[in-house]
This record gives C-alpha cells, sequence and structure tokens, in this order.
C-alpha cells in the first residue's frame, strides 16, 4: 500500500519527464545514495570498501558505457576492457607530464583519449554491424594491448609495462584511505549515471534506440547513421575510460595492460546480459552480481562441501554457474535482473488487489 501512485498530479510536461516521476521513487534513490555515502563508510571494513563495494562501483560505469553502446544503440562490443585501458594510461600520463593537472581533469582528458580511439574502431560499425562489428572491436581490444606492451613511452619506460598510479589530490586533499577514495568513486559514478541516465531519455537516446531497433527505417526519416553511431561509440567509451582511470587510481593502484584483457572484457559483457540490456538501473545490478557471486561461491562451497571439494574446483565451479545464468538469462529473462526488478515494481503498485 506505501508503493502508489494515487494524489501525485503532474501539471507540467516537467514534472511528468522526471527521472522519478513517482515520489517514492526519489525518496527511495536519495535514501538509498544516502546510506551509501554516510553509513557504509562508517559500519564497513577496509576490506569491503577496497575489495567489493568500490570495483561494483567501477565496473557499474564500465557496464552502463557498454550498455549505452550495445543496450541502447545496438552497436556489439568486445572491447570495453581496452578502452579502459586507454583511460587508465591516458589519465596517468596526463598528470606525469603536465605539471599542476587535476585530478578530475585528468579523468576527464582519461575519458576524452579512450572518446578518440573509440571513435577511430568505430568507423567499421558504418559498413558492418552484428558478429562482424563484434570481430572488429575484438581486434581492437588485442591491437590496444599490443600498442601499450610495445610503446614504453605510455609505462613512462617502465622494463615490465607496469605504472604505478600517482596519489589522487584534489583541492589540496590526498584521497589516501579507502574510505576516502570510496567516497570519490561513489560520487563521480552516481553523477555520470544521472548524467547517461538524462542522455538515454534525450533525443540522442531515442536516435540510439532508433538505430537499433531498425538502421534503414532510422535513416529514411533523417537520422544520420554515421554520426549516431560514432557518437555512442564516442560517448561508451568515454564512460570506459574514466571506469579505467577510476580502477587505477581508486582500486588497484598499480596496473598494468595485461590486466584489461579479453577476460575483464567478457565480464563487463557479462554484467550488462545479467543485469540487463539497455538498462542503467541493470549495469548496476549486474556489476554487484559479477563481483559478489565469485566471494559467495568460495565462501559457502568449502562450507557446505568441506574437504570434498578443491580449490581448482571452487573456480571452475565459478566459470560453470556464469555459463549457466547468461544460458539462463538469455532464455527466460533476456532483459536480466532490472526487469525482474521492475516486474516487482509493478506487482507492488498493483498489491493487493488481482494482477
Amino acid at each position: 500500500m506505501l508503493y502508489r501512485e494515487a494524489g501525485q498530479f503532474k501539471t507540467t510536461y516537467e514534472a511528468d519527464q522526471q527521472i522519478f516521476p513517482i515520489a517514492q521513487d526519489r525518496i527511495g534513490i536519495a535514501l538509498l545514495i544516502g546510506v551509501f555515502a554516510l553509513v557504509v563508510p562508517l559500519i564497513a571494513d577496509e576490506y569491503w570498501l577496497k575489495a567489493i563495494i568500490t570495483p561494483v562501483l567501477i565496473f557499474s560505469l564500465a557496464a552502463i558505457g557498454l550498455n549505452i553502446l550495445t543496450g541502447y544503440a545496438g552497436q556489439l562490443s568486445l572491447g570495453s576492457a581496452a578502452f579502459m585501458a586507454v583511460g587508465a594510461f591516458g589519465a596517468y600520463n596526463v598528470i606525469l607530464r603536465i605539471d599542476g593537472m587535476p585530478f578530475i581533469l585528468a579523468l576527464i582528458l582519461g575519458g576524452v583519449c579512450a572518446a578518440i580511439v573509440g571513435i577511430l574502431f568505430g568507423l567499421p560499425s558504418l559498413r558492418i554491424k552484428g558478429f562482424y562489428l563484434a570481430v572488429a572491436t575484438l581486434a581492437a581490444q588485442f591491437f590496444i594491448v599490443w600498442v601499450l606492451v610495445k610503446v614504453e613511452w605510455f609505462s613512462n619506460y617502465s622494463s615490465s609495462g607496469v605504472i604505478t598510479a600517482q596519489a589522487i589530490e584534489i583541492f589540496g586533499y590526498t584521497f589516501e584511505s579507502p574510505e576516502s577514495k570510496y567516497l570519490l568513486t561513489l560520487a563521480i559514478v552516481v553523477v555520470m549515471a544521472l548524467l547517461a541516465k538524462n542522455m538515454v531519455r534525450s533525443t540522442t537516446g531515442r536516435m540510439w534506440m532508433a538505430v537499433r531497433d531498425m538502421d534503414v527505417a532510422a535513416e529514411v526519416i533523417g537520422i544520420r547513421l554515421m554520426r549516431t553511431k560514432l557518437l555512442a561509440f564516442a560517448v561508451s567509451s568515454f564512460y570506459c575510460g574514466v571506469a579505467g582511470a577510476l580502477y587505477a587510481y581508486a582500486y588497484i593502484g598499480t596496473v598494468e595492460p595485461e590486466g584489461f584483457n579479453l577476460d575483464l572484457s567478457f565480464k563487463i559483457l557479462f554484467m550488462i546480459i545479467i543485469g540487463g540490456v539497455g538498462s542503467i538501473m541493470g549495469s548496476f545490478l549486474g556489476a554487484a552480481f559479477i563481483v559478489l557471486l565469485p566471494i559467495f561461491l568460495d565462501n559457502f562451497v568449502p562450507v557446505v562441501l568441506g574437504d570434498l571439494v578443491s580449490a581448482s574446483f571452487v573456480s571452475n565451479l565459478q566459470l560453470i554457474v556464469f555459463g549457466g545464468l547468461i544460458i539462463f538469462f538469455l532464455i527466460v529473462e533476456p532483459h536480466g535482473l532490472a526487469r525482474l526488478w521492475q516486474i516487482g515494481k509493478e506487482k507492488l503498485r498493483l498489491w493487493p488487489f488481482p494482477h
């Protein structure tokens, strides 16, 4: 009975087009952000902040980027991790080679570098699509990592190709503790998620979805395919680039090109498949699920089966569960966890009346 729209009248077009038009949704999101910003840093220990919650937020941002490209624009991509690598190494070199470079501006410039690379590798989308486009982005994945390894300038001539992220400093304050890095990551992810939500509801987002549904019909009604597709690649790569920079600075600290391998690209792809293709909320749900599931299996399986299983069995079990869940969601609920959440909300709005 609490989740009702009764009595909530919209008197203007702007009020009807809000991101969260129902008051309960606005209150719920505000409370959720408040809990993550105020309560979580107080009750969570260093392990949870540094190894679980922060990577969930970072991967959520990368999943939003891939969702913009694949879920909303309909362009398949297997190079998300490579664009994250461009953002990480771009931010590192900007801070390294420009004295007094603000960290936030370095993040943006790292994302811009990833966007430029994304546009270059998005050019094949003007001629090919589907499986062939996925192969083209797969080539980008291998090529970008190879360039970062072979061109030593990107790693500041490190013999191993490993870079160590500089200290995060904003307005004279250095973010050193896990709590401060978590709060910084949370603020950036919340702002960029709201921007993405507004973007997909705008004219640009409607053009992306028109191209996704039928590009020939979209071109007939006046949508310029080249600009629309390349814009999707640019925005998607920008989000992945910022996520990559946060991955290096707020999470790992020391990264190498091989760390942004194909496995990471597939992991981000699994996030949007399980969370929900074409859903900002699904990006968060999928990232949380993919990050937390291995931790759950590592702790749950040994407790249940004891000495009957080895560590290698648990790691293989993770792959089996991932594969099974992807098949399950593709068959039973292609729209993922976000759709299940939406169905639950719809039932709650009608409860206790018959559905």
